[in-house]
């Protein structure tokens, strides 16, 4: 856990002055002609006094605003490079629907764990607790245990504008010790949700059903799953969660954003997760869709999808952290272990530049598929030059027959940049030849693409010229953009002014610094 420190340098100045009065030979007496006068020192000045600085930056407002339900707790100030803030805490649960207004002067905290309502159950229908958070709004978790969870049956409405982003963040980054390669500050934020999922705790319960559901990874407590695909936990939408994941326990992580058991009817666009150190996204089960997503410097994987996820995906972009040393794969897709449980996971994904930097990726490729995972996978760009490009893992994986199946992944219009031994990597049961073969049989597809990104992930030349795949037809959600990858060109705004920017990846001058906080 990093420490906390604030260094505050004074610089003091002063002026010496010091007269030397040098005596010519009438003016030296000699001994015993009497006393040797020193002439006086012309007094100094009376300094002017300097005038006291006038305060710049944020100055803390005189109090928390007043909100519906358990009110904020006054934390006092706190201070950082760009000023100093009235510190407002969150309650530790709302239990009434809540608005949180942005206030010049005030920045929230999480003090720890901090609950949308109570669990409504698996089987309930109702809304109970909608916590609604206004465009520009920062809050921080106070320690490495905060983190905030929705559960099921309450919503959260957090809905920013691009030039009002909300943000959610570590202490750190408040205090200004946070830099480029800083993560761990805090848990996240975890949605949870009525819709199928699979692996239930329950022996014996039915996946998919309203018997089915289970612990989010890293809290306890926090449930999810049910029998509601359409299930709504809130909108959430120009949001940035920067400098999350910390681990609870061995294999106990929170993720920057942790979708669990979420439902279609939630919406979760617009959204940038900065130094997670581990996933940037983790989906458990559910069918949220999910647009617009920007996962920059993750520790572990970019998009982690596990227990019967299925959902559409459009626009991702995922930038492994400058340096190489962190990261593992940019998709890891899961099912491994239970693997011909029903529902299958079955996502499609258009759109997506992946640049992969580390090469000692644990998972040995830039994209993982295992343990019976169903994904079609269009209009992409995978720049992994150092590694193999998809691992395929698990005969159940290329499978096709058996319930709830759709078959080996697909790919169209996938384009990848491959370093390793070979771009593709059948373990488990598949083959090398396997993989290839699933790649290539489909359309317009290419392992030995060469790059000409600027900027690390715009679109230039060599990228406008692959054709690209409608993917309307597989599904309503989708756009045809007409272009592959995440980001048309030099002219596409998609993730500006809404992100921030870092040494792993910058979106331009209408994009702050991850490191500074929006005043």
């Amino acid at each position: 856990m990093a420490a906390f420190a604030r260094v505050r340098l004074v610089m003091l100045s002063s002026v010496a002055c010091s007269i030397l009065a040098a005596c010519g030979a009438d003016g030296v007496a000699s001994p015993g002609e009497g006393v040797i006068v020193i002439p006086a020192p012309t007094p100094t000045p009376t300094p002017t006094p300097t005038p006291t600085p006038t305060p710049t930056g944020v100055t803390p407002a005189a109090a928390c605003p007043s909100i519906a339900g358990p009110a904020l707790s006054d934390l006092g100030t706190i201070t950082g490079p760009q000023g100093t803030w009235r510190n407002c805490g969150f309650p530790a649960r709302f239990t009434a629907s809540t608005a949180i207004p942005k206030v010049a002067g005030v920045i929230y905290s999480l003090p720890g764990r901090v609950d949308v309502g109570t669990d409504q159950g698996a089987t309930s229908t109702n809304t109970d607790v909608t916590l609604t958070i206004d465009p520009g709004v920062t809050i921080f978790g106070a320690t490495g245990v905060s983190y905030l969870v929705v559960n099921r049956g309450n919503r959260i409405d957090a809905v920013g504008t691009p030039s009002q982003p909300i943000i959610f963040t570590g202490r750190g980054n408040v205090v200004g010790s946070a830099d480029d390669n800083t993560s761990q500050l805090w848990g996240g934020v975890v949605l949870l949700g009525r819709a199928p999922v699979t692996d239930c705790l329950a022996p014996g319960a039915t996946p998919g059903t309203a018997a089915c559901e289970r612990d989010t990874e890293g809290t306890s407590n926090a449930l999810y799953g049910g029998a509601q695909p359409a299930d709504n936990s809130g909108r959430m939408s120009y949001v940035q969660i920067r400098y999350s994941g910390f681990i609870l326990s061995a294999d106990k992580e929170l993720q920057g954003l942790t979708p669990s058991g979420v439902g279609s009817g939630t919406t979760i666009e617009n959204i940038q997760v900065h130094n997670s150190s581990d996933d940037g996204i983790e989906v458990f089960g559910g069918r949220v869709n999910m647009r617009n997503l920007a996962i920059t410097g993750a520790e572990d994987d970019g998009l982690d999808t596990d227990v019967g996820y299925k959902g559409n995906v459009q626009f991702l972009l995922a930038v492994q952290r400058a340096g190489g040393t962190v990261g593992d794969s940019m998709l890891e897709i899961d099912s491994n272990g239970n693997e011909d449980t029903t529902p299958r996971q079955n996502v499609a994904l258009s759109n997506f530049t992946f640049i992969h930097r580390a090469n000692a990726a644990g998972n040995t490729a830039s994209v993982l598929i295992r343990g019976g995972a169903d994904y079609r996978l269009m209009n992409g760009l995978i720049v992994a030059p150092g590694i193999s490009c998809v691992r395929i893992n698990s005969a159940t994986t290329i499978q096709t027959t058996g319930a709830d199946e759709a078959g080996p992944p697909k790919f169209d219009s996938v384009n990848m940049q491959c370093g390793g031994a070979s771009a593709f990597l059948g373990t488990s049961g598949v083959t090398n030849d396997q993989v290839a073969t699933i790649f290539n049989g489909g359309t317009n597809n290419s392992a030995t693409y060469v790059p000409t990104l600027s900027n690390v992930f715009i679109n230039g030349a060599t990228e406008t010229a692959r054709p690209a795949f409608n993917p309307v037809p597989i599904n309503a959600f989708f756009v045809n953009a007409g272009y592959v990858g995440a980001v048309r060109d030099a002219s596409d705004t998609r993730f500006t002014g809404w992100t921030c920017n870092s040494a792993t990846a910058s979106f331009g001058s209408s994009s702050a610094a991850c490191t500074l906080i929006p005043v």
